[in-house]
């Protein structure tokens, strides 16, 4: 039966895993030294060696004739465990098993003694897929396992990891594996399966593979079965990517900002059923090569993704642009692709955002600066008679009905709290009566603290006291509207004015903007906004 090739050359030994020296050099020596760690955490993007490793450590740790930190590969243990039939080697899918009863199931099964091998060694591949419960279920035997049991943890996403489990691992970071690292390894199995494979072919699919090992191989593999001769040409049809000179067409008419041209290119592309995905990937990693063309002209040569006959073609559109118009097309680029991957039509997307890279992006028409100063002349009357309102001013008794809200409610304090001397009927509470609250401001800070989202409404009220009443006094009537609907608001605001006062109070408010303005404001803020554009023109203003 046909094996894949990247499991065929899947790593045996530290020795064969390629780009990782800092961790199976480490590795190794605790190895020799006897002096493994009872828990390991790898991360890293995939197709990087984490699962290899693991299996390798699994192997090594329990093989009786180690040989330098490496498995022997001969012994039964290093056969078995390479076959997958080692019981005392489980590995465990956590994107498939993830819940609080398979961890329950490796507490259980830990407790048990190995049957051939010295540890008993647990590989959790994809262990960020986790639970929540299953994480909490995982902690106590990972933090003190019995001696016979080690742990290996492997994960594409480390930030989902907990920081209660990531503490209790040692962590390794497994790096991106370098383009001509991979090329070099491509090309020693291409000659030991009797594949003709190119240097170009080679780089094509290392630079395609972004760093990982398996996705290199997997092309090799897709590319054997579709050419006799493998070659970057080769490589491009298969991968469905657009060839090279396509792509330096595209981005010399992007320089030129010939969008006919551009666009004449996309459509050749598509008719060979080229991805536009991909296509537009590809832009995007090209341009990254000329900005830094631009940016860092002595070095690009280290730092840029791609071939190195490439470079003078890249440079020779980095002399024609301009860093600004580069960064922008990668904006606009990048925004595309985000795009492309929830729209129907791919194709539409694509050509919009390329007419636009080519700088023909139509000018969004700007409103005419609308006259708006007898609104801004209106706002400012309003605030100015907002702060000119005293606390203590009393509302005649024809406008508190017709023109004001008012809410009440009770401070949510207990009965062992200090009450205030003075218990004052709250429907006989005159303004006039009222003391300023002082300590307002402290309650508006501790009243953003409890409750940040309905504090706002409360921006420019001020406060006084009676005895047991609380009035407050807003000109937002929609502050009005939060506590009369929400018991829970009201609780909240009786609590931050109890821990600021230490006291407990029926509260009172009161809207110092009458319907009328209210009103007025409202229709002329509509008719300003649908005559004028006024959000445009406020904007202008200020």
């Amino acid at each position: 039966m046909y094996k894949a090739l990247y499991r065929k050359w899947r790593p045996l030994t530290f020795d064969d895993v390629i780009s990782q020296d800092h961790i199976t050099d480490t590795l190794k020596n605790q190895l020799r030294n006897e002096k493994t760690a009872h828990a390991y955490l790898f991360t890293g993007s995939r197709g990087t060696g984490k699962t290899t490793c693991a299996r390798i450590l699994a192997k090594a740790v329990n093989c009786p004739n180690m040989k330098d930190g490496n498995p022997c590969l001969e012994c039964d243990i290093c056969r078995e465990a390479d076959e997958g039939s080692l019981t005392d080697i489980i590995e465990i899918d956590a994107a498939s098993n993830n819940g609080v009863g398979d961890i329950r199931d490796l507490r259980e099964g830990a407790v048990y003694s190995p049957e051939r091998c010295k540890y008993k060694v647990y590989i959790i591949d994809e262990v960020h897929m986790l639970s929540l419960p299953a994480f909490n279920a995982l902690l106590k035997i990972m933090e003190e396992p019995p001696e016979y049991v080690k742990f290996i943890l492997a994960t594409t996403e480390i930030h989902k990891v907990p920081a209660t489990i990531a503490s209790r691992c040692q962590r390794y970071d497994f790096r991106r594996i370098k383009p001509k690292d991979i090329a070099s390894r491509l090309l020693y199995i291409s000659s030991q399966e009797g594949i003709s494979l190119t240097q170009d072919g080679a780089d094509m699919i290392a630079k395609i593979a972004d760093g990982g090992m398996r996705d290199a191989v997997s092309l090799l593999d897709q590319c054997s079965v579709c050419a006799d001769n493998i070659d970057a040409a080769a490589v491009s049809n298969t991968a469905g990517i657009a060839g090279r000179e396509s792509l330096y067409e595209i981005l010399e008419a992007v320089t030129d900002k010939d969008s006919a041209k551009a666009l004449e290119v996309t459509d050749r592309l598509y008719n060979m059923s080229k991805d536009l995905t991909n296509l537009c990937e590809e832009l995007i990693l090209q341009l990254r090569n000329i900005m830094l063309i631009k940016v860092t002209p002595e070095s690009a040569a280290d730092i840029i993704i791609g071939m190195p006959e490439e470079l003078d073609k890249l440079r020779s559109i980095a002399e024609k642009s301009e860093l600004p118009d580069i960064m922008n097309r990668i904006d606009l680029l990048q925004s595309c692709r985000e795009r492309m991957m929830r729209v129907l039509n791919k194709r539409v997307e694509f050509e919009m955002s390329l007419i636009k890279v080519c700088g023909n992006q139509p000018a969004v028409p700007v409103a005419a600066a609308a006259d708006n100063s007898e609104l801004l002349d209106k706002i400012k009357q309003l605030e100015n008679k907002i702060k000119a309102i005293p606390a203590g001013t009393s509302v005649p008794e024809t406008e508190s009905r017709n023109t004001r809200q008012v809410f009440t409610a009770a401070s949510p304090a207990s009965d062992s709290e200090p009450v205030p001397s003075a218990n004052v009927d709250i429907k006989t509470v005159r303004e006039d009566e009222l003391v300023p609250c002082e300590r307002w401001n402290d309650i508006m800070e501790e009243f953003r603290s409890i409750n940040p989202a309905v504090a706002g409404s409360l921006e420019g009220s001020t406060a006084a006291t009676k005895g047991n009443v609380l009035c407050i006094f807003t000109p937002n009537r929609f502050f009005i509207t939060l506590f009369k609907n929400s018991k829970e608001n009201a609780v909240s605001l009786g609590k931050a004015i109890h821990n600021v006062l230490g006291q407990k109070y029926r509260i009172t408010a009161r809207c110092t903007t009458s319907l009328e303005e209210t009103k007025n404001l409202a229709e002329q803020v509509i008719k300003k906004a649908i005559n004028s554009n006024i959000e445009t023109a406020v904007d202008n203003n200020i």
